[in-house]
């Protein structure tokens, strides 16, 4: 209410509503004297009466009518405050957390990811070699570059847990820490980190049932040099370089069932087929999940193709369209349009991946400190296969799941 007010009955029975008690007795109000003495008036707000001498006289509202009308939308203005905290808490979705798994997974996971890690290089073998110095056994060099990239230590102060390794016979040597970095360096390396990631998500594929699809960067130590910047694209000068992750995630346990590594201006949508074939490869796919940067009649199809009905966003200015070839945008339109509470419902377990990669950015850092582009390449997939087992980890404890790997070999 503003206090402006040219009324100065209004002004003064704003002042004796702020500093006096205001009491409701049966539909009526009564009012302190503006003194401050023990006089109180009567005030019915219904027929705007007053008991005062001032109202008496003029028959107009007087102070005592405008004190209670300030008090009364005072109080109901808290009152709708209250109702309106009361029914945003009461619509806030939570979810449960089994703390005990919860709390035993992460007091037991660094011993558990070197055991699942070691089971999992086991079934690498070894690669034939004709000529040169014996090469270091590549299971162990993978368990040393994806322990690693878990422990976030450099490599030289990661050589201490190196060493606890091979005590407990997960590695037959410790390499130096130069080997490690070479080894990341290797495209070698990539197609089998790649098929470990795959195996890692398998024990839990009766779980996983809906999934989602999406992108996020990882920023790496380099930058443009400014020769390149200033000659070629102004606009790089100390903007700094990043590899983009493309990831198809579970929404129960949020493993990663797919990947590809992509460089920073790869488009998202270009990768969703690849993701969902991969995917559906080892799992039975009834949802898939994806932003708007998804949205295409290819991706569309996609999902449709392989069991999955496909809950992308669609774009503001997304529309039914008449020309030909396209029934199945405008019936997945129309759903869309008719049902929109429930497909936004769906639609968001899309968050599952953010989470995800929050998850991966949290625990192993959002950072690749590799230089070369093979070596950063190789980091994020290592990256990836530590969240996989820490998730297998976790799945262990919570849903009682026993990873066996290498079933088929």
């Amino acid at each position: 209410m503003n206090q402006n007010l040219q009324n100065p009955r209004e002004i003064r029975g704003i002042d004796i509503a702020k500093r006096y008690v205001i009491k409701d007795e049966n539909g009526m109000w009564f009012v302190p004297s503006a003194s401050g003495k023990s006089t109180r008036y009567k005030v019915c707000l219904k027929s705007q009466k007053c008991t005062c001498p001032d109202y008496e006289i003029r028959r107009k509202k007087c102070k005592h009518i405008f004190a209670v009308e300030y008090h009364f939308e005072q109080r109901f203005l808290a009152e709708l405050d209250t109702l309106e905290v009361a029914k945003v808490a009461k619509q806030r979705k939570t979810y449960k957390q089994n703390w005990n798994a919860y709390n035993t997974a992460q007091t037991c996971e660094k011993a558990e990811f070197q055991r699942l890690l070691y089971e999992l290089c086991k079934g690498i073998g070894k690669p034939a070699q004709t000529n040169g110095r014996p090469r270091l056994p590549l299971e162990d060099m993978i368990f040393a570059c994806v322990f690693k990239v878990y422990s976030t230590f450099s490599g030289r102060r990661f050589i201490t847990d190196l060493n606890e390794a091979q005590k407990k016979n997960y590695i037959s040597k410790v390499p130096n820490y130069n080997s490690i970095f070479n080894y990341f360096g290797m495209e070698l390396l990539t197609p089998h980190l790649q098929m470990l990631i795959e195996e890692s998500s398998l024990p839990l594929s009766a779980l996983e049932k809906t999934f989602s699809i999406d992108a996020s960067g990882l920023s790496t130590t380099g930058f443009f040099t400014w020769l390149h910047a200033k000659h070629t694209e102004p606009r790089l000068i100390e903007k700094q370089d990043w590899l983009k992750i493309h990831c198809c995630v579970g929404n129960l346990t949020n493993v990663v069932t797919a990947v590809e590594v992509t460089e920073k201006h790869e488009h998202d949508t270009n990768q969703f087929e690849s993701l969902v074939e991969q995917t559906v490869t080892n799992f039975e796919m009834s949802e898939v999940s994806a932003d708007a940067a998804y949205l295409s009649k290819v991706n569309l199809q996609t999902a449709l193709e392989h069991g999955a009905y496909p809950y992308i966003a669609w774009k503001s200015n997304s529309r039914e369209t008449d020309k030909p070839n396209n029934e199945l945008w405008n019936k997945l339109y129309h759903y869309y349009a008719l049902n929109k509470d429930k497909f936004l419902e769906r639609y968001h377990q899309r968050s599952n991946s953010e989470t995800c990669f929050s998850m991966v950015k949290a625990k192993f850092g959002g950072t690749l400190r590799s230089k070369t582009r093979i070596a950063q390449i190789n980091e994020a997939l290592c990256k990836i296969l530590a969240h996989n087992i820490c998730c297998l980890i976790q799945s262990m404890f919570e849903f009682g799941v026993k990873p066996e790997f290498w079933r088929e070999i």
